[in-house]
C-alpha cells in the first residue's frame, strides 16, 4: 500500500482547505518565582519587561504572560499602577496578545492578585485551578548569595506555603474579571485542577473554549515524567473534549522536552524566564527571546506552524486589543 494520500484525497483536503496545525507559544516574562540574583537575564524593570516582551513577540511569541516587579528590589508587585508602564511600551509597538497574571506570587491573596486582571480588562488572564504547597525552596541548594534581604527568606519560608486558590476565591476571580469579557489562561497544577475547572463549566462560569495550562515540575503538583504528561492530556481531553485548548509549561530544566512532546500531542506550549532560567544544561538564557526561537525550532522541526497573535485570538476567541483598558 502506498503511503501518499491518493489522488481523491488530496482533492479532499483540498476542497476542504485543510492547512498545518497553528502551535501558540506563549512567553512568561518575569514571573514572581525567581529572584533577581538568580540570573542577570531576568527582566525587573518596566523597560526591561518592555522591550523583552517584545523581542519575545518578535521571536514568535503570540501571547507574553505578564507580572510586574519593583524596579529596585525585584520583588514582585502586584499594583495595577506597576504594569501600566511596560503595557503601554507593549501595546504601542505589538499586536501580540497580552496575558495579566492573577496569580501574583503565592504569598499574597486573591483580592490582591486579581486586582490588575480586574481593573486593566486584558484580552487574557491568568487562573490557578486549586491550592497546592508550593515550595521553592529547593533552589536553596543551587542559589546562595543574594543581593536583596527578601529573597533568601521569600524561598526557605515556602516550605510552609499553601498557594491558597479555593473554589470561593476561583468564582471571585472568575466573576471579577469574566464580565469584561477577558478570557484565561487556565493553570492546573494537578489532575484535581482539571476536575474543579470542570466543575466550574458545570456552574455556568466559564464558556468555551478552555485554555488549559497544564503545570509541570512545581514542588507541590504533578511532576515530570512523560507519563504524567500524557495523564494530564488524557484527562483534559476526557473532561473538555472539542472544547480544550491544551498547552504545557516545563518548569526548570525540562522546559524544552515537556514543550515538544505537547506540540508532538497536539497541543500549545509556553516558555519563559518565568518558568526556566536555562536554555540548556548549566547555561543561562540570555533573553526570552532565546527560549522562544529554540522552542519554535522545535515546534517547525516537528512540521507544524507557529501562530500568529491574529492566529491566537482566533483559536482562544479573544475579545481582541481594542478591548482592554491600557
Amino acid at each position: 500500500m502506498s503511503v501518499f494520500p491518493s489522488l481523491q484525497v488530496r482533492m479532499m483536503m483540498t476542497a476542504r482547505k485543510i492547512h498545518p496545525r497553528k502551535v501558540i507559544i506563549s512567553c512568561a516574562i518575569t514571573g514572581a518565582i525567581h529572584t533577581p540574583s538568580m540570573s542577570p537575564h531576568l527582566p525587573v524593570t518596566p523597560e526591561e519587561i518592555g522591550q523583552s516582551a517584545l523581542q519575545a513577540a518578535e521571536a514568535g511569541a503570540a501571547i507574553v504572560h505578564l507580572h510586574a516587579r519593583d524596579p529596585e528590589t525585584g520583588k514582585p508587585d502586584q499594583r495595577p499602577e506597576a504594569f501600566l508602564p511596560f503595557l503601554k511600551t507593549i501595546s504601542q509597538a505589538s499586536d501580540v496578545v497580552i496575558n495579566l497574571t492573577s496569580g501574583g506570587n503565592p504569598a499574597m491573596l486573591v483580592e490582591e492578585r486579581i486586582r490588575p486582571a480586574a481593573q486593566l480588562r486584558p484580552e487574557v488572564a491568568s487562573l490557578n485551578m486549586g491550592s497546592i504547597n508550593f515550595g521553592l525552596f529547593p533552589m536553596l541548594k543551587r542559589f546562595r548569595d543574594f543581593k536583596h534581604d527578601w529573597e533568601k527568606p521569600y524561598l526557605e519560608n515556602s516550605d510552609d506555603l499553601i498557594f491558597r486558590n479555593t473554589f470561593r476565591d476561583i468564582a471571585y476571580a472568575l466573576e471579577q474579571c469574566g464580565e469584561a469579557g477577558t478570557r484565561f489562561e487556565f493553570e492546573c497544577y494537578d489532575i484535581g485542577h482539571l476536575y474543579n475547572l470542570a466543575h466550574f463549566i458545570d456552574r455556568g462560569l466559564v464558556k468555551p473554549p478552555f485554555f488549559v495550562q497544564s503545570v509541570f515540575g512545581i514542588l507541590g503538583g504533578i511532576g515530570q515524567h512523560p507519563e504524567d504528561i500524557q495523564h494530564m492530556h488524557r484527562t483534559a481531553t476526557r473532561l473538555l473534549g472539542d472544547d480544550l485548548r491544551w498547552s504545557v509549561l516545563g518548569a526548570g530544566r525540562m522546559q524544552m522536552q515537556i514543550a515538544a512532546m505537547s506540540a508532538a500531542m497536539g497541543g500549545h506550549v509556553r516558555v519563559g524566564l518565568e518558568d526556566s532560567l536555562w536554555i540548556g544544561p548549566g547555561e543561562l538564557a540570555r533573553s526570552n527571546a532565546e527560549q522562544v526561537t529554540r522552542v519554535r525550532q522545535i515546534i517547525e522541526g516537528l512540521g507544524l506552524s507557529v501562530a500568529t497573535p491574529d492566529e491566537a485570538r482566533d483559536i482562544l476567541e479573544l475579545k481582541g486589543a481594542d478591548q482592554v483598558s491600557f
